[in-house]
């Protein structure tokens, strides 16, 4: 068996995330990991110790991460900057601290003025995930062959070692800078989230007859977009607050498109809703190439 990167592993929010993270690691029967976990949330640390994931379930924030070499922030970005402010104090020299956020221009301005010169905190973001939340969504495959971003502006031994812990996980890992991740996750996951928000609220404020046979007709298409709108709203909220500029930006791109659309279909304009489509089509493949389906 492989060395571990990390001995001692702490994980901050039992969430999907986080909870993945800790069936991952579990996974793979290390005996010499030890897995520390923490949820403000009393009753998902109940689940967390009744579904054993992790060595240890502390009824203490400080308890959780005093002894550990990696600390993984797997809370919303909203509550980043009070964690970071309370794990400060009790983190041990060397130790490397990351995070699981969906922003991460937000993350670094509210976690890394908190960091003590000591520690190595480098931001991260998984894109790997699934309409549900709480403690009982994780899985251990969750990451498996998904990409996980770092944000550095280097390669360090740091950035190393936390590279090759996510790939164990069965990541395949990169790093970008953080204004390339908030930008390309504006487009990638935020608008498409907000859209899937607007669409399926649209459908709730139709007229009640409407609106029933809107849930009793649903074809695949609002059937995906209701399994996107069915996301963690706490998570959502801190995400469109937290990455306003570069969804603003997205969003813009999005309503001169959609405009442009509005026209050709207004002066029936057939030849250019096929090029359109046919070149959206092509995308979806490509992805589909690339494993991300």
């Amino acid at each position: 068996m492989n060395k571990p990167e990390f001995k001692k592993i702490s994980v901050i929010g039992l969430g999907l995330i986080g909870t993945s993270i800790l069936h991952a690691i579990n996974a793979k029967k290390n005996e010499d990991v030890t897995t520390f976990a923490y949820d403000l949330n009393s009753k998902h640390r109940d689940i967390v110790s009744e579904m054993n994931i992790a060595t240890f379930v502390c009824n203490d924030i400080h308890d959780a991460i005093k002894n550990a070499d990696l600390v993984i922030l797997a809370v919303p970005v909203g509550s980043m900057k009070s964690v970071a402010i309370s794990i400060a104090p009790s983190l041990k020299k060397g130790t490397v601290v990351t995070d699981t956020g969906s922003t991460k221009s937000s993350v670094i301005n509210d976690v890394n003025p908190c960091m003590p010169m000591s520690v190595n905190f480098i931001p991260s973001h998984p894109l790997a995930g699934t309409e549900y939340s709480g403690p009982k969504s994780g899985f251990s495959t969750l990451f498996k062959n998904r990409y996980w971003l770092i944000v550095s502006d280097k390669h360090t031994y740091q950035t190393n070692k936390l590279s090759k812990f996510f790939e164990s996980l069965g990541s395949i890992v990169e790093i970008v800078s953080a204004e390339y991740h908030d930008k390309i996750l504006a487009i990638t996951s935020h608008l498409p989230h907000l859209i899937a928000y607007t669409i399926v609220g649209t459908a709730s404020d139709l007229e009640a007859d409407l609106k029933n046979d809107v849930i009793k007709f649903s074809a695949s298409g609002f059937r995906d977009f209701t399994r996107i709108a069915a996301s963690d709203p706490i998570m959502w909220r801190d995400i469109f607050l937290n990455n306003s500029e570069a969804v603003l930006e997205m969003l813009q791109r999005f309503n001169e498109d959609i405009s442009d659309l509005q026209k050709a279909i207004r002066k029936k304009e057939g030849q250019k809703l096929h090029s359109f489509f046919s070149r959206t089509r092509s995308i979806r493949k490509k992805i589909i190439e690339a494993g991300q389906i």
